[in-house]
This record gives structure tokens, sequence and C-alpha cells, in this order.
């Protein structure tokens, strides 16, 4: 959902400069697990983009095409009864983000729509329609109630950091988070995992609780789920936020501690 957006809010205490424009175009992030008879592709998403989809071409739509069902973070309603189905669950009693992370996430969905970025074309989207068209199998790792009821949890975390002089929530912060929007936009694209690797360390470092339940412990379960799927045949492609699949603490570090070596795809 919006886990790695809301991260580089809460991550702001270091400047972003300009987006790196001159980075090379191949492809995003993508790895690759296997064994004689099981193939799972892991490849990092971004749950918001510009709508240009040359990113679905060659090596990410090869290996998509190879597999046989697509598994994402979770799955969101679709249809006519989407927008009731989302407003029931976020009025659920049980479901009470606290006031600081909703007012991070908001702020960091508003810079990265001032990009042209939108959720509806981010790859997770993306990679599901193209699945259900196919007519393959889609899954989620995780259920929507148990998303809302994460960020329920979820603690206060600090507010993105403001530059002398500037206002909380104005203009400046506001370029200076939708700067770093398009950083890790470019970023993903060109399959760099040094800018997500930093966000997550200033996240861990500026909210550790928030870090560990968004990252270090989800990462852990994804990462026992992978392991369990291992046991059975089939080529999977396994697709969450880059920022699971980047750090000390990624689906790829938990994978090895269980013997399970990980290689770059693309």
């Amino acid at each position: 959902m919006v886990n790695l957006l809301a991260a580089a809010a809460l991550a702001a205490a270091t400047p972003f400069g300009a987006p790196a424009s001159t980075l090379p175009a191949p492809e995003p992030a993508m790895f690759v697990v296997r064994d004689a008879d099981t193939t799972i592709y892991l490849f990092g998403t971004f749950h918001a983009l510009d709508g240009q989809s040359r990113w679905f071409d060659s090596g990410v739509r090869t290996a998509f095409e190879q597999s046989g069902e697509l598994v994402l973070e979770t799955l969101l309603p679709e249809g006519p009864v989407a927008p009731a189905e989302l407003n029931h669950a976020l009025r659920a009693p049980s479901v009470k983000p606290s006031a600081s992370f909703l007012a991070t996430t908001k702020m960091a969905i508003s810079a990265g729509r001032s990009q042209g970025m939108q959720f509806d074309n981010g790859a997770d989207m993306v990679l599901r329609r193209a699945a259900e068209q196919e007519g393959k199998q889609v899954a989620g790792l995780e259920t929507l109630e148990f998303q809302l009821n994460m960020f329920n949890r979820m603690p206060g975390g600090p507010a993105p950091a403001v530059a002398a002089g500037a206002t909380a929530g104005g203009p400046a912060q506001m370029q200076s988070l939708s700067n770093a929007m398009a950083e890790m936009q470019s970023a993903w694209k060109c399959g760099n995992q040094d800018v997500f690797v930093r966000v997550l360390d200033e996240m861990r470092r500026g909210s550790p609780d928030t870090y560990r339940m968004m990252f270090t412990e989800r990462n852990a379960r994804w990462a026992d789920w992978i392991a369990a799927r291992m046991q059975a045949p089939g080529t999977v492609f396994v697709a969450v936020g880059a920022g699971h699949l980047a750090g000390k603490d990624s689906v790829l570090v938990r994978l090895a501690e269980k013997g399970i070596e990980s290689e770059r795809a693309y």
C-alpha cells in the first residue's frame, strides 16, 4: 500500500537532491531464488508511478510470462464495490492509525501526485491487471484487514524534517518531499537500490518501531512464506515494495539466513 511513500516522508531528515536524470535506464531490480523444480522471482515494486510503463518490458515481462501465479503484498478491492469496501474497512472501530502517521502519509501521497504518480499506475496494479487478463492465479501475502490493523498499531513517528525557515507542510517542505519521490522513482526505474537503502536507514534511525513493524517483521514473515513455497514445484512472480528487497533486514537477507540464496536477475 503506502508503506514506501510513508517511509520516504518519515525518512526525510536527509535532504534529497534533484531527480537523477543521468542514470542509465535498464530494468527495475528483480531477484530470483530457485531449486530443481521451483523458481520464485522477487520483484521490487513502486506503489505509485507516473504511468510510463516501459519498465514492464524485456526481463520483467519475460519473468512474469514464465510465472504461473502472481503474489502481491495484498489484494485491494476492485471494481464498482471497491470504494464501499475500502470505506467500510477504514471506518472499522479497530482501524485508527495515529494522527502523525496519517498526516505523514497524506503529505507523501500529495508529493507523489505532484510528480504525476498515481497508485492506479503503480507496478502492483499494472501486474495485477496483466495477471487477471491472462488468467494467472493472483494472491496476497497479507490481507487488507491485517495491513489496516498494522497502521492502527503504528506508533506516532517524527514528522518529516523541516528546513531552517520553512513551515511544516509548507511549500519548501513539500518541494523537498516531491524531489524525494522523483528521485526514488528514477532510482527504481534504473534498478538502483542505493536510494532505498538510504531511505530505510533514515527511517530506522528516526522511527525504529515503525520501521520494525513495516519492514523487519513483515520481511521475516514473507521469507518464511517463500521458504515454504519453495517446497512445491512451479514458477511464481512475487511483487513487493522495493524497500522490502533492500537493506540489512530485507527479505533477501532473511532468506539467506535460511540457507536460500538469491541472485540478481535484472
